[in-house]
């Protein structure tokens, strides 16, 4: 929401200036990098005993993750369709899952930290995680 707010002051400033035209991509470029950095563009996140459980039945890897975290972004992108069979927990929004990427990860919260088969990977290549999906049926 900060991005936006910023974004419309900015565009305000351009417009005020004389240059609609800029204040209007300006405006844009915020709004576009909110939508990025928000939990919207990720798969809806559960909690962590949930993720758990889902994983354990269907063997799909669990992602921890955080909004605005580049690299969580990253690997989202990069999986592009793939996301959506992944099991994502959003570690601000869950303590438990907060927790279990501080055990995996010695202490600190990095992430995204994969979990495949009770097994932790700290920012795995999207690659590799797409290969890790079991095949669609």
């Amino acid at each position: 929401m900060l991005l936006v707010v910023v974004g419309v002051v900015v565009a305000a400033v351009r417009i005020a200036a004389g240059s609609p035209v800029a204040g209007g991509i300006a405006l844009l470029a915020f709004v576009l990098l909110a939508g990025l950095y928000s939990p919207l563009a990720f798969p809806r996140s559960i909690g962590a005993v949930e993720a758990q459980r889902r994983s354990a039945v269907d063997g799909r890897p669990i992602v921890y993750w955080r909004p605005g975290c580049k690299y969580c972004l990253r690997l989202r992108i990069r999986l592009g369709r793939d996301a959506r069979r992944l099991h994502w927990v959003n570690i601000w929004r869950d303590p438990a899952g907060a927790a279990a990427v501080r055990a995996a990860t010695g202490g600190d919260e990095t992430v995204p930290t994969v979990v495949l088969a009770g097994l932790p990977y700290i920012n795995p290549d999207p690659g590799w995680v797409r290969e890790q999906l079991p095949q669609s049926t």
